[in-house]
């Protein structure tokens, strides 16, 4: 018999250790295994154990320290008591398609065991059997986009970096994962890092590259744990190395650890302090793919997108684009936090609506009142009205709308938003995590709060607004980078639907034949 406990980062913070700890103590004696997985991704059902019946996996949840004792005493170690039924039939997971978080809260973490048990290594062995042209050329075929917030082909990449000319090649995985609202990157380090380094090694193989870096952010040390025990039991196995599966594809992986920078999000901040400098952007071009890490060419994707390739290989590029819809192809990981009932990971094929996630899986508010805002896409995405819970979730419908997806990202607040003030927000955000390099930026940010500020107090409110406006056109068009470049995102967004909040007048509304 197992029993199963999350050691995920949010699964530990309400007492998941204090729950596995007394539940190996109550198995003494019994034929009982306790496993640590990562999480399912149903945050409010945290901790969650699961236990191992002919039926499948039955969950109880949440689970609090003092819970155990009733609950072993009620029969939780035969799937016997008060419990939620079996977990891969509860709403939340029924209505996903896990691709990428396949075997996230399946398997031990720690066990290369439990991980080739449940598929891993097969998109690696796949690859191997083929040329590295031809691994690219399966990226292509898969549509995968890149899942960092850009959205750019990952095989379009790959394909450069394949073709160009060095004596050294670098893949680099950014899981610098700052945006307000995401954890899926943590939750996927933390509860599957060997379809990580699967991922790395695959995109090593395919453009050529004899070294590869994760850089995570230091407010991430499980994650970084859970890696670099990843790496080296994968050494031991002969995963990487001068030899890696026995071929003579050499391949290494090393975790590098972030100073706390927001802006070393963007590749070329990332890159300068992987090199030991301070995180600032870089001038393109040169793009990474041609002059990345030390002027080398370079493959620099996210987590997400490198943790999608090996099913890709696996199954088959055909598999992974009958996935999705239009030009978004494939799955996409959603994160619901904010004023929200439900929150967590959702892993779904683009093209259910915003109102689908956030109602139906997310179950609306936490407060019990309506919706009025979600903010889609980290701190610099566009705030949604409620009023367009309609819109699809894929990379063009948000971009018609004025939005992005961005990291997948969603926040969620209530009516009792003031939305001058997360207005507000975005402008001083970027003022904090600026990287100073370009002015539009680095003054920019500055501006924005001190105008927005007067706009709040009512100071020649009309002026002060189309000043807002002329800041933002030039913050948009004049920034290095999309930290100052989206900034204006936000705002733009927040004046657009929610005017009234800046103080401007609701349109008249026209009666008797058009007189007002």
């Amino acid at each position: 018999m197992k029993v199963y406990v999350p050691r995920d980062s949010a699964a530990r913070s309400v007492g998941a250790d204090e729950v596995a700890e007394r539940l190996e103590t109550l198995a003494d004696g019994h034929d009982v295994t306790v496993v640590r997985t990562g999480t399912r991704g149903m945050l409010w059902l945290e901790p969650l154990v699961e236990v191992d019946t002919p039926h499948g996996r039955v969950g109880y949840g949440p689970v609090a320290p003092e819970d155990v004792d009733g609950l072993v005493a009620a029969g939780l170690f035969e799937g016997r008591g008060e419990h939620l039924g079996l977990v891969e039939d509860l709403p939340w997971l029924r209505r996903q398609n896990r691709v990428t978080f396949a075997r996230v809260g399946v398997v031990d973490p720690r066990s290369a065991e439990d991980f080739t048990a449940h598929g891993g290594g097969a998109g690696l062995r796949a690859a191997l059997a083929r040329t590295p042209a031809q691994v690219v050329e399966e990226v292509v075929e898969s549509g995968l986009r890149g899942r960092g917030g850009a959205g750019f082909p990952t095989g379009i990449k790959w394909r450069t970096v394949l073709g160009a000319e060095a004596d050294q090649k670098f893949v680099c995985c950014n899981a610098d994962e700052g945006d307000s609202g995401t954890f899926a990157d943590r939750m996927l380090m933390e509860g599957d890092p060997f379809t990580l380094v699967e991922g790395m090694t695959i995109a090593g193989y395919a453009v050529g590259a004899s070294e590869g870096y994760v850089y995570v952010r230091s407010e991430y040390p499980d994650a970084v744990e859970a890696l670099e025990s990843a790496i080296a039991t994968a050494r031991a196995l002969g995963w990487l190395g001068d030899r890696v599966l026995g071929t003579d594809f050499a391949f290494d992986l090393h975790v590098r650890v972030g100073a706390g920078a927001y802006i070393c999000g963007e590749e070329t901040a990332m890159l300068e302090s992987l090199e030991g400098k301070r995180g600032t952007v870089r001038s393109k071009p040169p793009i990474p793919a041609l002059e990345g890490l030390f002027r080398r060419p370079t493959v620099v994707n996210n987590v997400l997108s490198l943790a999608s390739v090996p099913m890709i290989l696996a199954d088959g590029a055909p598999a992974y684009a009958a996935l999705g819809t239009g030009r978004s192809r494939g799955t996409s990981v959603f994160q619901l936090g904010g004023n929200i009932a439900r929150g967590g990971v959702v892993e779904t094929p683009f093209g259910m609506t915003l109102g689908e996630l956030v109602n139906d899986l997310g179950g609306g508010t936490a407060s019990g009142r309506p919706v009025r805002a979600m903010q889609v896409g980290g701190p610099l995405g566009a705030y949604v009205p409620a009023t367009q819970f309609d819109l699809s979730l894929d990379y063009e419908s948000f971009a018609e709308a004025g939005a992005m997806l961005g990291h997948g990202g969603v926040v969620v607040f209530d009516d009792t938003v003031d939305m001058a003030a997360m207005a507000r927000f975005a402008f001083s955000f970027c003022a904090e995590e600026s990287c100073g390099k370009c002015t539009p930026c680095r003054v920019g940010a500055v501006r924005g709060v001190e105008t927005i500020d007067r706009i709040r107090t009512g100071q020649d409110r009309e002026r002060n607004l189309v000043l807002l406006d002329d800041l933002c056109e030039l913050m948009t068009d004049g920034s290095l980078c999309a930290m100052g470049g989206l900034t204006p995102m936000p705002v733009r967004s927040a004046v657009r639907h929610f005017g009234a909040d800046f103080g401007i007048p609701e349109p008249a509304t026209t009666t008797n034949g058009g007189r007002s």
